[in-house]
């Protein structure tokens, strides 16, 4: 079995953060997500994985590499536009070749093993596996009714009640669905749809099997998915400290540290992850806080916090929470006359006063 993984999307959601970086590579736990994915991948034992890109190609290729670090084999397949996960996987069919295959959303994270879901393919002799998972309202995803074990219809955003099962960004095929992306018209706006090219899998005779998403998962499309995200990841990380040079300071619960940290009169209350060369100063720390390279944190107060590299953060006044601080990012307080909020902000930026 190979792997697939789309990384093509641009991440609007996550504007202006993905105008200047692929979202697939902002960071969980101070890992970028794509990296979640491919561990997931390899725990499973498949060691040939194609990634799908778009324009941030480069961006993912230098970011990746070619797989050594995990001891898998990658290469990267270029869509050169977005037209559908459909698509994707079509252009991707001279890496698979005839053999079946795994495909993942990159911006899926999730707990659950991916052996539990090849293993329903394989048992089932299905001609495809969907992963599933139960949510309330069910309205605003791609929904399958289910009989028997057995996916019987898909539809995408439905108006009525089907089911309460919506599809998530894991499936497994075999080469059938090939000649079902080839029966498949695009949709309304254009483009050819998993859902629609799985339901042309099952008008066909195709044996569509499923399993429920066991533990959590998350499409990180959305801030508060991603802090979501990060916070799970997090409970399940266990402490570790590198070089950590604390004067004054109580780190407290589960704390991962880098390289070169530097705590000053500060408190840190776990889970929070904070890589090499932090420096944080008078400072509170809270739970669910990730904090990535060079950092400079001064006179704060923060929690359930994503911070990338560089920024730096100084007598902001107020507690920082729930929030996504880009890099090289400068946050901090003016003691000039006339006081005032001073903001050089980007395009599509949200700001909470």
């Amino acid at each position: 079995m190979k792997a697939l993984i789309l990384s093509g999307g641009l991440g609007s959601r996550l504007r202006p953060l993905t105008h200047t970086n692929a979202k697939q590579l902002l960071p969980l736990a101070n890992k970028p997500i794509l990296f979640h994915t491919i561990e997931k991948i390899v725990e499973a034992g498949i060691n040939e994985i194609g990634i799908i890109v778009g324009d941030t190609h480069e961006e993912v290729e230098n970011t990746v590499g070619d797989g050594s670090i995990w001891n898998v084999t990658i290469c990267y397949i270029h869509q050169a536009q977005p037209l559908g996960l459909a698509h994707a996987v079509k252009i991707g069919a001279d890496f698979i070749g005839n053999d079946d295959f795994l495909m993942i959303l990159g911006d899926n994270v999730f707990s659950m093993e991916l052996d539990i879901l090849i293993s329903n393919f394989y048992d089932n002799s299905s001609n495809s596996t969907l992963m599933l998972h139960k949510v309330e309202n069910p309205s605003q995803y791609g929904v399958a009714k289910v009989e028997n074990n057995h996916i019987t219809m898909l539809v995408e955003k439905p108006k009525e009640f089907i089911s309460d099962l919506i599809i998530t960004g894991i499936y497994i095929f075999d080469k059938s669905i090939f000649e079902a992306i080839d029966n498949t018209k695009p949709s309304k706006r254009g483009e050819l749809e998993i859902t629609d090219a799985i339901q042309k899998l099952i008008e066909m005779g195709g044996k569509v099997t499923y399993e429920i998403i066991q533990g959590w998962w998350k499409d990180t499309g959305k801030l508060e998915d991603m802090l979501e995200a990060n916070m799970r990841i997090l409970d399940g990380m266990e402490s570790e400290f590198k070089t950590l040079n604390t004067v004054n300071s109580v780190c407290c619960g589960k704390v991962w540290t880098g390289e070169n940290v530097v705590i000053k009169d500060s408190k840190i209350l776990g889970p929070v992850t904070i890589a090499d060369d932090v420096i944080i100063t008078n400072s509170y720390i809270g739970p669910y806080t990730s904090i990535q390279k060079e950092v400079v944190i001064n006179d704060c107060e923060i929690d359930n916090c994503i911070i990338l590299e560089k920024a730096e953060l100084s007598s902001i006044g107020k507690k920082v929470s729930g929030s996504l601080i880009g890099k090289n990012v400068v946050i901090k307080a003016t003691d000039k006359r006339p006081f005032s909020k001073m903001f050089l902000v980007g395009d599509n930026s949200e700001i909470y006063l």
